[in-house]
């Protein structure tokens, strides 16, 4: 079945300036409006509305918090895995060609470390190189030829060789990453202390591994917007009664205009937040003008990084298992369950989704019932074929995690990602699964750990300017500020989202 639209409202968007249109009043001039005819049309003063609640904010409300923060610049450390892996490759060294005394054996097995088991790659200059795999370190070898487990007997920069145990060698794996190498203890000689191969340098000793932890930043943007009204408006009765989601009211059309500016206004501050895109001057921009209009003359990075493109850089992203709303199979959220046991396994979880995939998710769980297929059983708990029928779910548990569903509207309406999806394909956003609770991280701003929510709004703030939400009134109506013959309503904020363990996060596409 299809759905279709087929004249459309013609007061969906606002206009682009203050002019009368024959969209935004009454005319009675012409057709069947027309004043000569010999009846007044039966006037009904309230205005309809019939987009419902407009407003798409509340999504931060609920999973976050705001705070207040006096730099240009919020920088924040998440900790490293506790647990020494890496990827790599195993080859078989030639006689003499290996390292040192383990390269002394024609066949002897060494393993090239290329990259941390999150992706991030092993780099080495000489002798100096970033894994922690030590001498006598004690490992697990997995990859498709099988799992073997193996003692370090030499390290060489991002290169180490190793004595498997109950084999002579272990099969030698075709590319740079289809072997994963796991720490799992190790084993010394009686005497022996930490150090590398006999004759090695000093830089190639057993050294200890340090904490390692990871650090990220985010910059604030400036979200601004006005209304302006001239004195004569203000002084303008409509005919029509107007009211707007912010509680204004009445027969004057300017007080519905702003309160529609301040509702809008209040949307992008929500939007900007999960919309927000970091871009880098990089000097490859052709248009010079366009370059220095968004990044500024000194080049620094403009724009914010938003909750989708944090989760998409440094999260995870589903798109399901059998396609567009696979949400229907619990395959995909077996799937979204392993990811999260490993990465910090946080087992309360809200998940909000459009329409489309709340549905499905309705359905996959009413499956899940025996009689489902069949139809709804009654006589069980009171329930009987009277009762009305709940046929939606508020949330599930799957294996030790619970998720708690909601409808995000900000992907339903047309007028906002709702239309961006439908034009998406592939690329359309689902939903998006947000950790419970808070987190422990460092903020080196104030130098010590803090627990906040893994999502919060970072804003600009002093003890003379609060820009969390900004209005002030210019112009002659009112209080007179200036001579200006009109009232000009100012609405202003500097913020930024900070997204602390984007690795608990999971973007549904």
């Amino acid at each position: 079945m299809a759905i279709s639209n087929p004249g459309g409202l013609l007061n969906s968007v606002p206009a682009p300036n203050q002019q009368t249109l024959s969209t935004n009043y009454l005319d009675f001039t012409g057709g069947n409006n027309d004043w000569s005819q010999q009846y007044l049309p039966d006037l009904m003063e309230q205005e309809a509305e019939v987009f419902g609640p407009r407003t798409i904010s509340g999504f931060l409300s609920q999973v976050g918090a705001e705070e207040p923060m006096s730099a240009d610049q919020v920088i924040w450390s998440e900790q490293g895995r506790l647990h020494i892996s890496y990827t790599g490759q195993v080859t078989h060294a030639s006689n003499g060609a290996g390292l040192g005394s383990a390269g002394a054996t024609t066949g002897a097995t060494e393993i090239t470390i290329t990259k941390e088991i999150d992706g991030a790659a092993v780099t080495s200059s000489g002798t100096v190189v970033d894994h922690a795999i030590r001498q006598s370190d004690t490992v697990i070898v997995a990859n498709s030829a099988g799992v073997t487990k193996a003692l370090v007997v030499e390290v060489l920069g991002n290169v180490i060789a190793v004595a498997p145990y109950g084999t002579a060698t272990i099969a030698a794996s075709s590319t740079a990453d289809d072997t994963t190498i796991l720490v799992y203890g190790s084993e010394y000689a009686k005497g022996k202390s930490y150090t590398n191969a006999a004759g090695t340098a000093a830089s190639e000793q057993h050294t200890a591994n340090e904490p390692v932890f990871k650090s990220f930043s985010n910059k604030p943007i400036i979200i601004k917007d006005y209304y302006n009204v001239s004195g004569s408006d203000t002084a303008r009765i409509g005919w029509v009664e107007v009211a707007s989601e912010m509680g204004a009211g009445g027969y004057l059309w300017y007080l519905k205009a702003e309160a529609d500016t301040r509702a809008r206004f209040t949307d992008y501050l929500e939007m900007a937040m999960l919309e927000g895109e970091l871009n880098a001057a990089d000097g490859s921009s052709t248009n010079v003008d366009l370059a220095f209009s968004m990044y500024g003359a000194d080049g620094n990075q403009t724009g914010t990084e938003g909750l989708f493109a944090a989760i998409e850089s440094r999260g995870n992203v589903t798109t399901g298992v059998t396609g567009v709303n696979a949400a229907t199979d619990l395959a995909e959220f077996d799937a979204i369950l392993a990811e999260f046991d490993s990465q910090g396994a946080i087992e309360e979880n809200m998940m909000f989704v459009n329409r489309a995939t709340s549905l499905a998710m309705d359905d996959m769980l009413a499956s899940m019932n025996s009689y489902g297929a069949g139809g709804t059983s009654y006589g069980v708990f009171q329930n009987s074929e009277e009762m009305a029928l709940n046929l939606g779910f508020a949330g599930f548990r799957r294996g030790s995690y619970d998720f708690y569903k909601s409808d995000f509207r900000y992907l339903n309406d047309k007028a906002t990602r709702g239309g961006i999806n439908a034009a998406a394909g592939a690329n359309a956003i689902r939903g998006v699964i947000v950790p419970a609770g808070t987190s422990t991280v460092y903020d080196q701003m104030l130098g010590k750990n803090l627990k906040r929510p893994f999502l919060h709004v970072r804003y600009r703030a002093s003890q003379t300017d609060d820009r969390r939400m900004k209005t002030w009134v210019t112009g002659s109506v009112g209080a007179a500020t200036s001579a200006l013959d009109a009232m000009e309503i100012h609405m202003l904020s500097e913020r930024c989202l900070v997204t602390q363990g984007a690795n608990n996060f999971m973007l549904m596409k």
